[in-house]
């Protein structure tokens, strides 16, 4: 049987070549279904315009099929909403990015993302 940490080791395997963190820890996927041998994945992309829209979906059905050989069928959608934000990196994509950047990106987004927020309801 397909388990969906399995897909999710198979996932940490793929990178966006822009950014030194793999798609899980960025926070790109937004949900995995196993049905039987049958995988399903939501992800999106850190901005819509992302040349990388027409590849990632069979990066990541390889990258499943690949390592995990019982799945048969991967179905990847690419989806828009909710957007994507920092706030979505998990703690190791933190932790990873801190090490590379020197900085906590998800504080420093938030601490720009403040002003543009403050007073609306």
């Amino acid at each position: 049987m397909v388990n969906v940490e399995k897909i999710v080791e198979a996932l940490k395997k793929v990178y966006d070549p822009e950014i030194p963190v793999n798609i899980y820890d960025l926070g790109l996927i937004y949900d995995i279904k196993v049905e039987g041998n049958d995988v399903k994945v939501k992800m999106t992309l850190t901005a819509p315009g992302c040349p990388l829209s027409v590849y990632m979906p069979s990066m990541v059905e390889e990258a499943i099929k690949t390592d995990v050989p019982k799945v048969k069928n991967v179905e990847v959608d690419i989806v828009w909403d909710p957007p994507w934000t920092p706030l979505k990196i998990t703690e190791e994509g933190r932790r990873r990015l801190k090490e590379i950047y020197g900085v906590d990106i998800v504080e420093e987004w938030r601490k720009r993302a403040a002003p543009a927020t403050e007073g609306k309801p």
